[in-house]
């Protein structure tokens, strides 16, 4: 498919329209970091965490494909392929979190003669100093070991991308190797996926787990990766009713494929509801003041109401309708569905992050007062707009079917027989 062809699916003004968004967005975020720098850093983490979550959803949906086959994934795999290639501009937007951890190593006292610190407490050494606990984790988190490790994590999945778009090309460039290619994007996707899982568990710590660095959970790595998995789902479905009325993916997509991929957003979404009542059952059971802290500062204060939202939009609404076959196989109803669900995917973001951004009242208690500030908006927006317009320009560049792939005409044919 030329280029022509795709720019008249509308993903030439798809890149305009989120370039302009991202611009309005991140114009907004720094009159808000002009304004007050603290609530600037903070929600520019939550906008990053929840952007990222598209390309590392992609690099691993694609690895998955790679393993397994299926007609889901070819016609998504130009989608995937392309939001793996926005690693070097999703490393540029991390540039402000780095900062602002960099800052965090350099602050002392604040104006009220107490520590201060942007994101992280482990980074102010005052902080550190009276801290036992703080100063035991330490060999762990500091400045710079988090640095390199935000460069490892990157350098991993910017090599896997890498290569396994090279050889995607290779296979389109000759067909009649595809099947070379197709084993050693296999093999690399078996060890892809192990690094993948690991790279990510560990930043999920690093980067949001470790703003409450008195908590821990095992299964916080894993609850990261399948909201990952979710967003990317929706992020998919969405670019595939956008693409779908356009050739050679209007000859090829059916509602089977629209079915297909509702089946895995059902999954996902049990998947987060399981995970999530599992860390919560396990903490509950427990009855550990240190464990009970993260979920007194989410249950209360009016965050309360946010967790039943969740509850209820997250999981129980989305896991009924997506029990329907019919509604699976509209594609007009299912893109609706998983806006909804990226809209639940930022919501759940906040819940996470936010309540962490408290301190003890004066007299020990808890205070996590349920508060949204404009800028948790206007960053998803820039940032998302950013990536997005990076996104529609690696899109273009390829023809939207991997018509190399050997598998191909085999997947066609059972996706026509149904």
């Amino acid at each position: 498919m030329n280029g022509a062809a795709q720019n008249g699916a509308g993903i030439e003004r798809l890149g305009s329209r989120a370039l302009m968004m991202g611009g309005a967005g991140l114009a907004a975020c720094l009159a808000g970091a002009a304004m007050d720098r603290e609530q600037f850093f903070r929600s520019y983490l939550l906008g990053f965490v929840f952007v990222a979550a598209v390309p590392l959803g992609c690099l691993a949906l694609f690895m998955l494909h790679n393993m397994s086959g299926g007609g889901w994934g070819f016609v998504i795999r130009r989608v995937l392929e392309a939001g793996t290639r926005t690693f070097p501009v999703l490393l540029a937007l991390f540039v402000p979190v780095a900062f602002a951890v960099v800052m965090d190593g350099r602050s002392g006292m604040g104006e009220d003669g107490k520590p201060h610190w942007y994101l992280y407490e482990w980074a102010n050494a005052e902080v550190v100093k009276h801290d036992k606990l703080l100063e035991y984790k330490s060999v762990y988190l500091n400045v710079q070991f988090f640095l390199t490790r935000a460069a490892g994590y990157f350098l991993v999945w910017l090599a896997l991308a890498y290569f396994l778009n090279r050889w995607s090309a290779q296979q389109d460039a000759n067909p009649g190797e595809g099947g070379h290619y197709t084993r050693r994007m296999q093999y690399l996707s078996g060890t892809g996926l192990l690094l993948y899982g690991l790279t990510v568990t560990f930043a999920c710590v690093d980067w949001v787990m470790s703003l409450e660095p008195h908590w821990f959970s095992t299964m916080y790595g894993l609850m990261f990766i399948v909201g990952q998995g979710l967003t990317t789902l929706c992020f998919a479905v969405l670019m595939l009713r956008k693409l779908a009325g356009c050739e050679p993916l209007a000859g090829i997509v059916r509602p089977s494929h629209y079915h297909d991929l509702g089946n895995l957003m059902l999954t996902f979404v049990i998947l987060w509801a399981y995970i999530a009542y599992s860390q919560y059952l396990i903490i509950w059971s427990g009855n550990l003041p240190e464990e009970n802290v993260w979920y007194l500062r989410r249950t209360g204060d009016g965050w309360q109401i946010l967790a039943i939202f969740l509850i209820a939009f997250h999981f129980a609404v989305p896991f009924m309708l997506l029990l329907s076959r019919k509604l699976k196989r509209q594609p007009q109803t299912i893109a609706r569905l998983a806006v909804a669900l990226l809209a639940m995917r930022l919501l759940d973001m906040i819940w996470l992050i936010k309540p962490a951004f408290t301190h003890p009242g004066e007299g020990g208690e808890i205070v996590a007062h349920f508060s949204l500030h404009w800028l948790d908006f206007a960053a998803p927006m820039g940032i998302g707009g950013i990536w997005l317009w990076a996104f529609a320009w690696q899109l273009q560049k390829r023809p939207l079917v991997p018509a190399g792939d050997p598998r191909l005409a085999e997947i066609l044919a059972h996706a026509h027989g149904h």
